[in-house]
């Protein structure tokens, strides 16, 4: 999916929404449990819920590897069923992969050629060449993203990425010293422009956004933290929001476990559609 089909997703549902779907066996509805695939059925009802409100699906490799062969066929079968059903929707690989070269190419072949997916989550803390492969790996004739970890919203984030650093390619004593993350933001536009790469920015980081819109005026964030976490959409989108929206804002256990009956799908629709109905407000802000 490119930028402006991304951007036009955006406007058509009045949404921003991304799905996280960390499904968590242990957290699913107990009926679910007689299922043949019960990540998979949990999935299948909850993006049938969902689909209307959102633009976005972030399937969480972590709570399908935790199973094995059955979790990773639980995992294709929901992106099959997505692109089959909902062709429309975005879907990120949140699997935050990044090692050198060689091994990386094989991650995005993984994302890209075998499971055709829009976007996969990449840590780049081993710099340009662990990157690159995500970039340059894929089939011929589509466009595929890198969202790159920048400041993220967990507690740990500050032990590294408000690190002050100075750039050591640098001359001289007034060389500008900067948190890691924002070299990490500066660096990075050099290896892809705006319609190819998206960066990870925590719903909790507030009025961080704000610094970071002066870097990357233009690309969009994927924005994980509202909602459980307890980030403000409202403070986001005041300070991260751009003319074309800009934002992917993620909402994960908030939405899919809002309910532990019978009812899941439904309680996660109105979850959704809750949150939906706030990004529409929003998005009439930068219409005016």
């Amino acid at each position: 999916m490119t930028k402006e089909e991304l951007i036009k997703n955006i406007q058509r549902k009045q949404s921003f929404l991304c799905v996280g779907l960390d499904t968590d066996i242990k957290k699913i509805p107990g009926h679910l449990l007689k299922e043949e695939d019960p990540i998979f059925a949990f999935n299948k009802a909850i993006i049938d819920a969902t689909a209307p409100y959102c633009i976005a699906y972030k399937p969480n490799l972590a709570f399908y590897e935790a199973f094995g062969v059955k979790g990773i066929m639980a995992f294709e079968k929901t992106v099959r069923y997505l692109q089959q059903n909902y062709p429309d929707q975005f879907i990120i690989a949140d699997a935050k992969r990044g090692d050198i070269g060689n091994t990386s190419a094989m991650y995005a072949r993984t994302f890209f050629d075998e499971y055709n997916l829009d976007a996969v989550t990449v840590a780049p803390y081993m710099g340009e060449d662990s990157v690159k492969p995500f970039l340059t790996e894929g089939k011929e004739g589509t466009t595929h993203w890198v969202i790159l970890l920048a400041l993220t919203s967990n507690k740990g984030s500050h032990d590294f990425q408000l690190l002050r650093t100075r750039d050591t390619e640098g001359q001289g004593p007034d060389t500008e010293v900067m948190p890691l993350y924002e070299r990490v933001l500066r660096k990075s536009q050099e290896w892809a422009d705006d319609t190819r790469m998206m960066y990870v920015v925590g719903a909790t980081q507030g009025k961080a956004f704000e610094a970071i819109r002066k870097i990357v005026p233009n690309h969009f964030l994927l924005v994980p933290g509202i909602g459980a976490q307890g980030g403000s959409l409202e403070e986001v989108c005041k300070y991260g929001m751009t003319k074309d929206c800009g934002l992917l804002v993620n909402s994960s256990r908030a939405i899919i476990y809002a309910s532990a009956g019978e009812d899941f799908a439904e309680a996660a629709a109105r979850e959704a559609k809750k949150v939906q109905l706030q990004m529409a407000k929003e998005l009439e802000k930068i219409r005016n």
